[in-house]
């Protein structure tokens, strides 16, 4: 891949994490912030229940920005847009929907067949 297009994912990269970690900032001011008393137990449940749904996407989005931490390294090493497991050149159509991929789509559909086969 040459170096315009390395530059041209690198910057979706960074614009993508940006956008996550702000989220994740947000996530903590609304949380850290109120008081904590509930006037009754269903309002309680109903909060629990929301911040427990609101951590659970958070600890994804913090999944995603370690993958997109690791593209973005990738694209300084010169290592970017390579299939990790057959060593092909990833397409630029798939690395423009899912820039922190690290399968080509051939290896991502086998992987994910395996997984239905075995429930995994």
């Amino acid at each position: 891949m040459d170096k315009q297009r390395l530059k041209h994912f690198r910057e979706i990269l960074i614009k993508k994490m940006g956008g996550l970690l702000g989220i994740a900032d947000d996530t903590v001011t609304r949380m850290s912030e109120g008081d904590g008393t509930f006037p009754d137990p269903l309002d309680r449940a109903l909060s629990e229940s929301s911040q427990t749904i609101e951590l659970r996407k958070r600890d994804r989005e913090r999944k995603l920005i370690q993958k997109i931490q690791k593209a973005i390294q990738k694209t300084e090493d010169g290592s970017y847009g390579v299939c990790e497991i057959c060593g092909e050149e990833i397409g630029e159509v798939r690395l423009e929907v899912r820039p922190e991929t690290t399968l080509c789509i051939s290896c991502k559909e086998e992987q994910e067949e395996v997984e239905r086969q075995f429930g995994m």
